[in-house]
């Protein structure tokens, strides 16, 4: 009967989610149980030794098998990306399969059937024996350790979910660490052992079959920590039961009433298991919190635990989601609710938004929710009852948190309000118990609403934020393009004015026409740069000597120059640097350009390339109107801020983003009435191309 009990149970799992590993892991750790179950009884009525023997090592062979398949199933179920955990314990899964398995096969004499006096036959154990039984207890405790985890880490309507089915597996395996513990204390496996695995695969199979009624083998998502041991309620049971049950044989002994010793321990067994059972119980953790609430005056929340763990989860989140999620799993556990939904109104529609459910499954598909008609719900102040409501917002609220339990009590809505506005709502459906709120939750809900409205508030201001950082940053590139098309719109402009008093130059006309053919050729790389705009100032280097570039730009703007003011070069060869040619150029006409219009009428505008120690030197020098130290220091560099009537303000600081991009320096020196110098420090290449002329 337990046999077949598995077996439905295994086959259930497996057609519920044929594509699933942990499907494939139960339904095998069930058909090996159901093989065990029927193995185990057989153990006391062998006869005839090679017959006893090579079933004896069937049995214990198969027992490895079981532990080993368990542990696979413990690391995968509910969790979610399982193959990470596998990964993760891949060589622990191959020694427990393996290492029990060759301690059966490779030493037959580990375990021996013998006739005792009072006790029939029974299997004992050699030293190797005993080293098979160590290792099945670890494997046993790690698969206790992770059902553990796995329970702890869920909240809400998924630890509801599992936890029958949990229990169940960690009864079976709970039994099996008594019966291994006794055969280590007697050296020996007796029949009787079996009897009691037995009833415990019948108990645990019940509490299993209960669990897939609630659970369906559905997909969880539950992340525990990696941590192994630390915390672990399984591993302080064990230490307890093993000290306990080392007391209580040394006191046997003394007494000479070894006979007893078993129903002692098992009694002992049955208590530690009744206790976790409780433990685990959130409707005893419940009542026991009400009853010394109750009766001992403590309050109902410690509510600087509670407020402590909320503000951990939610203070530093800036994104709606993960808030939510965060903020549902910590009033789930706090207040013992199963389904918990956030809701936010959403920025772009009038309605409310989706942000997180415990219950994995509900989602807002039903009728639409105008937030509108939620406005007045930021006057109440105070958490309400849904059932209580009225209206085509609640019928559809009620439709968007159906409640799954017909004790589970009223649902209740809690308005998240910020600055006297309704920014979402929050549900809270299927208490355990159906117990009604008090005055004191009540107040705490309305404190916690408050504060995650507020963090509501917050990622929405942020969302807005970093939008106009990013239309800002647009801005100031398209800036940029604007600056350096207005630089060419002047040059052809002054090219134009100077036309009619030159066109009958013949090398006039021809320096004009290679001019504008170099104007509307970088206008076009301009609007090429301008199509694909980014965040950031993208540099495209190729080995570039500044000398070279600089004569390439002067003379471009040799014809810009009227005759009252005149360029004069000092280009003294450089090497070649890694220098993105385009960036560069505009550093040069722009300062070129401002250095012209600060000469008022006459002057010379010198440029000149030095190689130095730190790296090469572009100094461009006017003897113009110069700048006044104030605005040097504090203005210069910062955009829209220009000496200029019809300036845009943009030139130096473009020139100091592309000179800190290239890892360079910008500096200058300036006196009203005398002139201005920038001088430009660009760090010599390090790679295998600074070295290589310019093209």
């Amino acid at each position: 009967m337990v046999g077949g009990l598995c077996l439905v149970f295994g086959t259930l799992a497996l057609v519920s989610r044929p594509a699933a590993l942990a499907s494939w892991l139960f339904f095998s750790g069930m058909f090996l149980l159901a093989v065990d179950c029927l193995l185990d009884p057989s153990l006391g009525l062998a006869t005839g030794s090679g017959e006893s023997g090579n079933q004896v090592r069937a049995t214990m062979l198969l027992k490895s098998f079981v532990a080993g398949v368990w542990l696979g199933f413990s690391l995968v179920y509910a969790r979610g990306k399982p193959t990470e955990f596998l990964r993760r314990w891949k060589w622990i899964l191959l020694a427990a399969v393996l290492i029990p398995a060759a301690l059966v096969l490779g030493f037959p004499d580990g375990f021996q059937r013998v006739a005792e006096p009072g006790a029939g036959l029974t299997i004992r154990l050699s030293p190797i024996g005993k080293a098979w039984v160590i290792t099945m207890l670890l494997i046993t405790l790690a698969i206790l350790i992770n059902f553990e985890k796995t329970f702890r880490a869920a909240v809400g309507m998924t630890r509801w979910r599992i936890k029958y089915l949990i229990l169940g597996a960690a009864l079976i395996f709970g039994v099996r660490v008594y019966t291994l513990s006794q055969m280590l204390l007697f050296s020996g496996y007796r029949p009787e052992f079996a009897n009691l695995t037995l009833v415990a695969l019948f108990l645990g199979c019940v509490l299993i079959g209960v669990g897939q009624v609630r659970s369906s083998f559905g997909e969880f998502d539950i992340y525990p920590s990696r941590a192994v041991l630390q915390g672990s309620a399984t591993v302080i049971l064990a230490g307890v039961y093993f000290v306990i049950v080392g007391l209580l044989a040394q006191w046997v002994a003394l007494l000479g009433g070894i006979a007893h010793f078993p129903a002692q321990a098992l009694v002992l067994l049955l208590g530690v298991v009744g206790v976790t059972v409780m433990v685990l119980s959130e409707r005893f953790r419940m009542t026991l919190r009400r009853f010394i609430s109750r009766h001992f005056s403590r309050p109902e929340h410690d509510f600087r635990k509670v407020w402590t763990e909320f503000t951990r989860r939610t203070s530093s989140v800036l994104d709606a989601a993960t808030l939510g999620k965060n903020a549902g799993e910590v009033i789930a556990e706090s207040f013992h609710v199963l389904g918990v939904t956030l809701f936010r109104v959403a920025p772009e529609t009038p309605g409310l938004e989706w942000l997180h459910s415990t219950e994995k499954r509900v989602m807002l598909n039903g009728p639409k929710i105008d937030a509108g008609n939620l406005a007045g719900l930021a006057n109440r102040g105070h958490p309400f009852v849904l059932e209580a409501e009225h209206g085509a917002w609640a019928e559809a609220l009620r439709e968007s948190c159906p409640k799954k339990f017909q004790h589970g009590g009223d649902r209740l809505v809690v308005p998240l309000v910020a600055a006297e506005h309704l920014v979402g709502l929050m549900v809270l459906a299927d208490r355990v118990n159906g117990v009604p709120y008090t005055h004191e939750e009540l107040d705490l809900l309305k404190c916690i609403g408050d504060q995650l409205a507020g963090a509501l508030l917050n990622c929405s201001l942020t969302d807005e934020v970093l939008q106009a950082k990013e239309l800002e940053a647009f801005q100031t590139l398209s800036t940029f393009f604007v600056h350096d098309l207005k630089n060419a719109a002047n040059g052809l402009s002054l090219m134009l004015q100077n036309l009619p008093t030159h066109f009958d130059d013949p090398e006039f006309r021809s320096d004009t026409i290679r001019g504008v053919g170099r104007t509307v050729e970088r206008i076009n790389q301009l609007i090429l740069k301008l199509s694909s705009l980014r965040r950031e100032l993208q540099l495209t280097t190729t080995p570039c000597r500044l000398d070279l570039l600089c004569a390439e730009v002067l003379d471009g703007l040799d014809h810009t120059m009227d005759g009252k003011t005149h360029l004069e070069r000092d280009l003294r060869p450089v090497p070649a640097q890694s220098l993105d040619a385009e960036a560069m150029r505009s550093v040069v006409t722009n300062l070129v350009t401002n250095a012209r219009e600060a000469l008022n009428g006459g002057g010379a505008v010198k440029v000149a390339t030095r190689l130095e120690t730190k790296g090469v030197t572009l100094a461009v020098a006017d003897n113009g109107c110069g700048m006044r130290a104030e605005f040097v220091k504090n203005l210069l560099f910062r955009p829209f801020h220009s000496t200029k009537t019809k300036g845009l303000g943009i030139g130096m600081f473009q020139c100091k983003k592309i000179i800190a991009a290239h890892g360079g320096s910008i500096s200058v020196e300036s006196q009203p009435g005398k002139g201005t110098c920038f001088t430009i420090l660009l760090p010599l290449a390090t790679g295998p191309q600074s070295n290589q002329p310019n093209s």
